[in-house]
């Protein structure tokens, strides 16, 4: 999965970029299927981190975004907003209907 990572007013250091790369790894184990991930970090006035990612699953796209005052802490609310829009995705793929069942003619 190709994760492409951009700082808006932000230089990506080694740790953000580690601390990116290890929570998306994460988001893997509940859809293997994940095409890209584009990440965009950005600061606004020195107070307000923005962190907000596109998935590219087969047939949807998904999308989110955080704001904090850590960057770290908004990477956090981000992956957790991707990972519950990524369940809510698997489980609509999911058939709920139940067992079929066979219904035999008698003759």
């Amino acid at each position: 999965m190709p994760l492409q990572l951009t700082g808006r007013h932000l230089e990506i250091t080694d740790a953000i970029r580690d601390a990116v790369t290890h929570k998306f790894a994460k988001l893997s184990r509940h859809d293997h299927h994940i095409i890209s991930i584009h990440v965009i970090l950005s600061v606004e006035n020195h107070h307000h981190h923005f962190a907000e990612a596109k998935l590219d699953l087969p047939g949807a796209q998904i999308f989110a975004k955080s704001t904090d005052h850590d960057m770290y802490a908004a990477i956090d609310l981000l992956i957790d907003k991707l990972n519950r829009q990524l369940l809510k995705h698997k489980d609509k793929l999911k058939d709920h209907s139940g067992p079929k069942l066979m219904i035999q003619d008698e003759e």
